[in-house]
């Protein structure tokens, strides 16, 4: 299968802020392991800006936008030292794809962008791709960037045309209620449509899920559904749940892709 694999920044780092060195070694592992399996692997990896706090020695996330555009340039730096470094380890050579809302939405260079994917692929590397947060402001977000990567990691699954899209959060996946006020919530393992209960279920501004991105994550879902793309919602606290994915067994949430969806 072609995989895409997206991260947020909760699933790279401790609640410290601080790189979570084991979660993101198990990651890379893992995915490396996937890929010597036969497997086609794209990365989708938030955290350049909270790298580049750390990396700076600033006091905290910075509210003005030029110097949380200084922190995403060098925090993207260590973060693709931090992924080549590893996936090294495991004798796999990395790329660096930066992406705007221009470069995707005008034809000549998603044509590009897709030719290059297709040729990083054929040639065996494996992609890390994440928002140019440091020519860009409107994908940076007040508080973070999961949300745009969520979208973008959609996005992208469509451009490699992917079998599979994983988002790897700090959630199981989609429940019947808000899991953090209704105990009775349950897991949804499968979503075949986008239906206005299941739209509902991502929750208003006020709640846990709507905060923690569960509406962006359905917007994920409609992009890779309408494309024939499986996506996949599932705690990223559990790196090897990516064996099981790539087994067929149910793990998280899973969206069913439309048969000849339009890529």
């Amino acid at each position: 299968m072609r995989i895409v694999v997206k991260v947020g920044t909760s699933t790279l780092t401790h609640g410290t802020g601080k790189l979570n060195i084991r979660r993101v070694e198990k990651l890379c592992k893992v995915m490396s392991d996937l890929k010597n399996a036969g497997h086609e692997m794209v990365l989708v990896s938030s955290g350049a800006i909270g790298m580049g706090v750390g990396k700076l020695n600033l006091s905290g996330r910075p509210s003005d936008m030029p110097t949380k555009q200084a922190a995403a340039a060098v925090g993207q730096c260590e973060l693709m030292y931090t992924y080549d470094k590893l996936f090294d380890e495991y004798h796999h050579t990395v790329a660096q794809v930066l992406l705007t809302a221009e470069d995707v939405w005008n034809e000549k260079r998603r044509k590009n962008i897709k030719n290059t994917f297709t040729r990083l692929l054929e040639l065996g590397a494996l992609p890390i791709v994440n928002e140019n947060d440091a020519v860009v402001t409107d994908e940076i977000g007040v508080e973070n960037t999961i949300g745009e990567n969520d979208t973008l990691s959609a996005i992208v699954a469509q451009l490699t045309e992917a079998d599979l899209l994983v988002l790897m959060s700090d959630i199981e996946g989609l429940y019947t209620a808000d899991p953090h006020r209704d105990p009775s919530a349950t897991l949804i393992p499968l979503v075949r449509e986008l239906t206005p209960e299941i739209l509902a279920l991502a929750g208003g501004s006020g709640s846990e899920l709507g905060t923690g991105g569960m509406v962006t994550k359905l917007k994920a879902a409609r992009l890779c559904m309408e494309a024939g793309c499986d996506m996949i919602i599932t705690n990223g606290a559990r790196p090897d749940d990516l064996y099981r994915i790539a087994d067929g067994e149910d793990v998280g949430t899973r969206f069913l892709g439309k048969s000849g969806g339009a890529l």
